[in-house]
């Protein structure tokens, strides 16, 4: 039978959990290593909302949706938003230096793989750009993509 690892055990490891609760309501439940890779459970609050625009340098992300429904918005290097609907079982794949936003609509879980390599510092930037584009989109315009 496997032995149970502590979190004290896991910490010495380098391995740590970290759970919020985020101003929009979303519950974050995260699992991270000292090397900048982690693991998230996101589970939408009962209503919807964007998250903050952002990108990563080093890291790429899997998003993969476990239910509900979502929007990934997507800034170009042109500056031109894209934007695309995922359901239950869909997943995306973002590379670094793309700046990204989700839509979680609302009771939607998602898991989210963070992985690079040498990330040795805190490998997330705001896009405020993205922000202005996206942010002010109500769900009603999103369920017509």
């Amino acid at each position: 039978m496997p032995k149970r690892i502590s979190d004290e055990e896991a910490r010495e490891l380098g391995v740590e959990t970290m759970h919020h609760l985020m101003d929009n309501g979303e519950r974050r439940f995260r699992l991270r290593s000292s090397d900048g890779t982690s693991y998230i459970r996101t589970e939408a609050a009962n209503e919807g909302g964007w998250q903050n625009s952002h990108f990563h340098k080093k890291l790429t992300e899997l998003y993969v949706v476990q239910s509900g429904w979502l929007v990934y918005a997507e800034l170009s290097n042109e500056d031109k938003l894209s934007m695309r609907s995922l359901k239950q079982g869909d997943f995306i794949l973002v590379n670094p230096f793309i700046h990204h936003n989700l839509y979680m609509s609302p009771y939607t879980v998602t898991h989210v793989i963070k992985y690079g390599s040498n990330v040795t510092h805190t490998d997330w930037f705001p896009s405020y750009k993205l922000d202005k584009l996206t942010k002010h989109i109500p769900e009603s315009e999103l369920l017509k993509i």
